[in-house]
């Protein structure tokens, strides 16, 4: 673990020594519902990060999120190799060539994609309640290019490469333990992924000052495989959620574990559990705004079997910092994600905005 995260959950540990309150007093949302959205590994199931809203039996919700990435991730000798090109160029069959007949494995990721994802809702019980996520894709090679290496400039970052390629384009370049794809334009541009079927567990009381939610989940291929809209394979999942609550300030921490069969992938891999961690913190700004800052680790889905890459192999991490803004029976989410010490296996950056509704969130926040 990297100077950098190590540093986020020492903070976020030692904040959950503060004097908790009850679950019945709290006013707080929760953990931004931001998954993954590492290229191909979205398509997998991702246990979203537990909100922490208490709501009476009959309540339902739905919520919106639209979500937009963008990846460039690359192996070293394709790093080298386009450090040896002068001025910007639209890759094409010969570069392509080159990459590909680099010593070793070899690989360029550079895309944008958007999701959009709609949840509904509904509590039957005290302490049972379940969920549906509908989502879709669409990929293109997106706006953002310009601004992220403008703020790599001005921050004094290394861009990586992207000097030498077009911007706004769409590159996928593989050679991993030779299976050699290769697509210099978006596969398709998108359409709707696996549906997601959750239920969900409250806890009645507090265990040392903690909540829990306990929640089970399962991804289901319901069009069978396609390319880069689903693997073509059910997945299965569970996830336990810490929250404790002050008077100003809250605390998360879960745990999840996916099982995952990547064995027809495009990228295939062994059948696999994955684990990962997420770790939050909540603070009111207002009685209305909240702040949210949360950390993410997820191990790769990849071994040495499917590549000897350690870009690749490397543990992921990204930190996410958002705003939820309660208006009405309503909360608007905005949040910003960014890669942490393995730039080259999750997206440089990842945009969402969200929006919430319920009618348990008419009443006065407390």
């Amino acid at each position: 673990m990297g100077t950098r995260t190590a540093s986020v959950v020492i903070l976020l540990a030692a904040a959950a020594l503060g004097s908790p309150a009850s679950a019945a007093e709290n006013a707080f949302l929760g953990l931004l519902r931001a998954r993954d959205l590492t290229t191909f590994g979205f398509l997998r199931l991702d246990m979203r990060p537990a909100h922490a809203i208490h709501a009476p039996p009959g309540t339902w919700a739905i919520e919106t999120e639209l979500a937009h990435q963008n990846t460039w991730a690359l192996s070293q000798g394709a790093r080298d190799y386009l450090d040896t090109l002068s001025g910007r160029r639209r890759l094409g069959p010969a570069e392509v060539a080159d990459i590909l007949a680099l010593p070793g494995e070899n690989y360029l990721f550079d895309m944008e994609l958007a999701t959009l994802d709609v949840t509904l809702h509904y509590k039957f019980s005290e302490r049972w309640g379940a969920y549906l996520v509908l989502s879709g894709v669409n990929y293109s090679g997106g706006f953002l290019d310009r601004s992220i290496e403008s703020a790599h400039d001005v921050l004094g970052f290394d861009n990586n490469g992207r000097p030498a390629v077009e911007r706004n384009a769409v590159n996928l370049i593989a050679d991993l333990k030779n299976a050699n794809f290769a697509a210099l334009a978006a596969p398709t541009t998108g359409g709707l992924l696996d549906p997601t079927l959750g239920l969900r567990y409250s806890s009645p009381e507090q265990v040392m000052g903690w909540n829990y939610v306990l929640e089970a989940a399962v991804k289901i291929a319901a069009q069978g495989r396609e390319e880069f809209q689903s693997t073509g394979e059910t997945d299965y999942g569970v996830q336990a959620t810490l929250q404790r609550f002050g008077e100003h300030h809250a605390w998360y921490a879960s745990i999840s574990a996916v099982f995952y069969d990547g064995r027809e992938s495009l990228t295939p891999t062994d059948p696999q559990v994955v684990p990962t961690l997420v770790l939050g913190y909540e603070r009111k700004l207002s009685e209305r705004t909240h702040l949210v800052l949360q950390g993410y680790v997820s191990d790769s889905v990849y071994s040495n079997e499917d590549t000897d890459l350690d870009e690749l192999l490397d543990i992921k991490y990204q930190l996410s910092a958002g705003i939820y803004r309660r208006i009405g029976g309503g909360v608007l989410s905005f949040a910003i994600t960014e890669n942490l010490q393995n730039f080259n296996n999750t997206p440089d950056v990842g945009l969402q905005l969200g929006w919430a509704y319920s009618p348990a969130l008419r009443q006065d926040p407390r």
